[in-house]
């Protein structure tokens, strides 16, 4: 199993709200998502930490839309991230605060999302939210993040990087989830609407559930290959076969591994068949931010141009 950077980061976000906070219309997921097979999602990662400048909301569109176009049928987009790890033990939510204090959860003064996410319901884009838990009560972050975000069309999940999660507790690994962790959890999300979707991500299967799937998706961000045929095998029968039939993402386009990607012709998607073509189930592709303007269009402006 591979190693990934001390940043790293799908999102599957609720849509709730706490307390007084008025829940979400149900929406129904897209069709994709019942889909027997292939690449029902594509699309990026978001990070404050992996990409500078950060780009305005028409470029996340065009590069989104560009990853899904490689994948014929599949739907744009996101793993949003709006809770960042801040060490030793707490999360920072990119959004004021509801005027409460929570033990290890500290806000910002301004909303950093909310024009993105705007955007995106006008595009059509797909997001999942996502956060690095730290040592925060995780049904209070579902609550503070789909009470903020939830009333947006586009947000279909919400999303948990176990790496992340109590990562004080177990460095750079973070502590595992266990069934009735993970069952808890889903059964959060769910209660706000029974079409949204968890997903736990990590790069070693080991920290997932040991035997209790749901309805979760499982993400993958393993990095750290020596070639492409090492990611797909990996990915592949570590992976996608052990949580079959579950819906499986591929987080991909770290660093470590341009070396070797950036030889191919057109890496998001020559990556992306090299995988999908043995993977069983759905799933899904999304490029991390940290190379994204080595390999997709941001604007008009700014196509495949290096920072």
């Amino acid at each position: 199993m591979k190693l990934k950077p001390i940043a790293g980061v799908l999102l599957l976000l609720l849509v709730a709200a706490a307390g007084c906070v008025k829940k979400p219309a149900v929406r129904a997921l897209p069709p994709v998502l019942t889909a027997p097979g292939g690449v029902v999602f594509a699309g990026v990662r978001s990070s404050h930490y992996g990409i500078k400048p950060f780009p305005q909301p028409a470029a996340w569109e065009k590069a989104i839309k560009t990853m899904a176009g490689h994948f014929e049928g599949s739907t744009p987009c996101a793993i949003w991230i709006v809770g960042e790890l801040k060490r030793p033990k707490d999360v920072h939510l990119f959004f004021p605060g509801n005027g409460k204090t929570y033990p290890h959860i500290e806000f910002d003064t301004v909303d950093q999302h909310e024009a993105y996410l705007t955007a995106f319901d006008q595009a059509g884009i797909k997001v999942f939210l996502q956060v690095e838990p730290a040592n925060a009560d995780m049904g209070t972050l579902i609550d503070l993040v789909l009470g903020r975000y939830g009333q947006h069309p586009c947000v279909i999940g919400f999303g948990v990087d176990v790496e992340w999660h109590r990562e004080a507790d177990n460095p750079s690994w973070g502590v595992k989830i266990d069934d009735s962790t993970a069952r808890e959890w889903e059964a959060k999300v769910k209660s706000y609407n029974q079409d949204y979707r968890l997903f736990l991500k990590h790069w070693d299967r080991r920290w997932m559930p040991p035997n209790f799937r749901g309805e979760i998706i499982f993400v993958d961000d393993s990095q750290i290959f020596k070639r492409s045929e090492d990611m797909v095998s990996e990915f592949v029968n570590d992976w996608a076969n052990y949580f079959y039939p579950s819906l499986v993402v591929f987080q991909v386009g770290y660093k470590s591994d341009k070396p070797w990607w950036e030889k191919m012709v057109n890496p998001p998607q020559n990556l992306g068949e090299e995988i999908w073509k043995r993977v069983k189930q759905r799933c899904a592709f999304i490029w991390v931010d940290f190379s994204l303007r080595d390999v997709l269009p941001l604007s008009e402006n700014e196509d495949h141009g290096k920072e």
